[in-house]
């Protein structure tokens, strides 16, 4: 009997696994034909998956993402144990059944992440749907460009108060969202659906791995580093519910976040966007032109330095061998998912940046 039930199970988690590998490579044809995913996936499932689970994950105080991951990493030690321990005791035919299904568990995952969120990294260029396709600009461009940001970012330093600086996370939540709604009102390409943005559990962690914030395709929170310099946490909240309109890409959610902050009455966001895009744009001006850009450097206020300063060396009391790892893995995962950059996608923003201001 016992012999007979393994097999039935063998069978059927076989089964499970040839049906879900179909799936994934039915989802994964999609990725060459953008046009489709933007008009059934993007504008069609995906509004209705947001209208449904951001309401109901938003009723939670706490991150219910960082659970389900803490969860699903406990499970996968377990895992790892049991099948040790089946492999020990030599019982290969449970251990192969059991392999099976964490195989089953992984597919289900990769299956719900872009059903979830994920089909948006396929879906028509940020570029191609705010008609800002113009890749390229010269140095001269970049310049004037990076200029008038410094002098925007400057600017909004001086008018930053002792209060603004003394927000609590609560508070620059608050605006964050503000400013993506208002975003959101102002334009179509731009849709959100009750956004929202949370202090994530795992921040100790996401120190160590250099992360100021993440976003979870399985709940659709936006979860944020609540411990990392106060003038990045406002742009990078932004960012982070970009992810929730459904920009995938990296560039694209820094764009979308940049001009949230930017429309936003709050200095203290208003600056932090504006930081955001004179240090990418800095940092392709310093690939173009290394005397250009140490001669724009002298131009930044010496507050702003501070605050660059400030930044690095934050994340650089924290740079160890577990965060070049996950840099890694996370260069890898964004190829994988259209975005050939990997972590230099981050900086394709200047793209955007040099196509919207050269309209």
């Amino acid at each position: 009997m016992h012999y007979k039930w393994s097999k039935s199970i063998l069978k059927a988690r076989v089964l499970t696994i040839i049906v879900l590998s179909l799936v994934i490579f039915i989802l994964l044809l999609l990725a060459d034909h953008p046009q489709l995913v933007e008009r059934y996936y993007s504008e069609g499932l995906y509004p209705v998956i947001c209208r449904v689970l951001h309401p109901v994950f938003n009723l939670f105080p706490f991150s219910f993402g960082d659970l389900l991951y803490i969860a699903i990493i406990g499970y996968l030690i377990y895992a790892a144990i049991q099948l040790v321990r089946l492999l020990f005791k030599k019982e290969f035919k449970r251990a192969g059944v059991f392999l099976l299904g964490i195989v089953i568990g992984v597919q289900l995952t990769i299956v719900l992440f872009y059903l979830f969120w994920g089909m948006n990294y396929f879906r028509l260029s940020a570029g191609q749907r705010l008609n800002l396709r113009d890749t390229n600009y010269t140095t001269a461009h970049l310049e004037a460009v990076t200029c008038m940001l410094i002098d925007s970012a400057n600017a909004c330093r001086t008018r930053i108060s002792t209060a603004d600086l003394k927000q609590s996370n609560s508070a620059i939540y608050h605006t964050a969202v503000n400013a993506v709604s208002k975003l959101a009102a102002d334009s179509v390409d731009f849709r959100t659906y009750s956004p929202n943005v949370k202090s994530s559990l795992l921040t100790p962690l996401l120190n160590y791995i250099g992360t100021s914030g993440y976003y979870n395709p399985f709940t659709t929170e936006a979860q944020l580093n609540y411990q990392m310099p106060y003038f990045t946490r406002p742009v990078v909240a932004c960012h982070e519910m970009s992810h929730q309109m459904g920009y995938g890409a990296e560039d694209e959610a820094n764009f979308a976040g940049f001009l949230a902050g930017i429309g936003s009455k709050d200095r203290l966001l208003r600056y932090s966007a504006y930081q955001l895009a004179v240090n990418e744009c800095m940092h392709a001006l310093r690939y173009r032109d290394t005397a250009l850009n140490n001669e724009l450097k002298k131009h930044i206020s010496p507050v702003v330095r501070n605050d660059f300063k400030a930044e690095r060396v934050y994340w650089l009391s924290y740079r160890n061998n577990v965060g070049v790892l996950s840099s890694i893995f996370y260069d890898d995962f964004l190829k994988a998912n259209n975005q050939p950059h990997g972590l230099d996608t981050y900086n394709q923003m200047v793209l955007l940046l040099m196509a919207w201001y050269g309209r």
